[in-house]
């Protein structure tokens, strides 16, 4: 059974495409109805455990079934098979980006890309506010609210976020009654990002980071993506805007878990250990959280208290993206052509449902190319 479902996740992450809604669906219909490895109450764990704790909605529902399998070494397997993959194919476009970023038909094909991502992400953000706000009056004022002071602030608040989750307990559920440690030395091919060789040193702070942002982002991949904006362009300086706007692009035309987008980033930062420091970060927290809660969890998830602040949170985080979607449009949409392919890409995620997002941002980048000039 284990090495049935490890290979099954290996091939869900080199051809699942779609995002986590889509992912987790495909596992369910796969694995529940039609090989019948998994009882619908053994899947229903799974995504309410995925939707209470921090993380990647997907790589927790994957890791949390390896787990039901085989305990540890399920959940370990499990989670790399899904992980790798992608991971493998970011590394190799991240590669491709930092030799070859300069040329014109690279900067032409991430012109178009950019303004079709807008579109996706919109899309995305709009359909995850219904699934998560539904008709909640004080859901929808904590998004609304969130949204506003992101696309304001350009970042996302932590306090607001957790202010949401405790306003959200308090009207709904309550109660009524810094390390060093020594380096090797490493090769400077290693650490070399886009900017040149970067210090060994910073691949602690990129580890660090990452697993703040895997530890304190709840729902879809695409709660990540406003976090990221804030620390890595606002904060931090790693990334310049359309550096950003290229690394959700990637994120898109891989298959496996969007967060993955922080392989590209790490790499463009500091090179390939900076993406294995960023990758291990972002998902070793929704890991060690599967690990050690599975066995408890049952009982957690029928507390009142703590699914009210989760409600809250996650409404917060997807305000968030929506707020996060409006910072990022000021960016990517900057003239007429980039508001002819960003309209054009919304009536295809509207309209014409049945193509796959990697096929459309491809098309648009070829539409950028042609526009740009090789």
């Amino acid at each position: 059974m284990l090495r049935a479902l490890v290979l099954y996740f290996l091939g869900l992450g080199t051809w699942g495409f779609g995002g986590p809604v889509v992912l987790v669906e495909r596992m369910r219909r796969d694995l529940q109805e039609a090989r019948g490895w998994f009882t619908v109450a053994e899947f229903k764990e799974a995504i309410a455990l995925a939707q209470l704790a921090p993380g990647p909605l997907a790589a927790q529902v994957a890791i949390y079934l390896g787990w039901l399998r085989a305990g540890f070494v399920g959940a370990t397997l499990v989670g790399v098979a899904f992980v790798a993959p992608s991971f493998v194919m970011v590394l190799a476009l991240s590669a491709a980006y930092v030799k070859f970023g300069g040329l014109s038909w690279m900067q032409g094909a991430f012109y178009g890309v950019g303004a079709a991502v807008i579109a996706i992400i919109g899309f995305s953000a709009w359909k995850l506010v219904r699934k998560t706000v539904g008709r909640d009056v004080l859901l929808w004022g904590i998004v609304g609210t969130n949204a506003v002071v992101t696309a304001l602030t350009e970042r996302e608040i932590l306090s607001v976020i957790v202010a949401s989750g405790l306003l959200a307990l308090g009207v709904r559920a309550w109660p009524r009654r810094r390390p060093t440690a020594a380096l090797l030395v490493i090769p400077p091919w290693l650490l070399t990002g886009l900017h040149g060789s970067a210090e060994p040193a910073l691949l602690t702070r990129i580890g660090l980071y990452f697993a703040k942002a895997g530890a304190l982002v709840f729902g879809s991949g695409l709660a990540i993506v406003p976090f990221l904006h804030g620390g890595t362009v606002v904060d931090m300086h790693w990334l310049t805007e359309r550096q950003f706007l290229d690394a959700v692009a990637v994120s898109m035309i891989t298959p496996g878990p969007v967060v993955i987008t922080v392989a590209f980033i790490g790499y463009v930062v500091a090179g390939p250990l900076g993406a294995v420091a960023a990758a291990i970060g972002v998902f070793l927290p929704a890991y060690l959280i599967v690990v050690v809660v599975a066995r408890w969890f049952q009982r957690v998830a029928q507390n009142q208290a703590l699914r009210a602040a989760v409600d809250g949170v996650t409404a917060a985080a997807t305000g968030a993206i929506a707020g996060a979607v409006i910072v990022l449009a000021r960016r990517a949409i900057i003239d007429g052509p980039t508001l002819f392919m960003f309209a054009a890409a919304l009536a295809v995620v509207l309209w014409v449902r049945k193509v796959p997002e990697p096929v459309l941002l491809l098309a648009a980048g070829l539409a950028g190319i042609l526009l740009r000039g090789a």
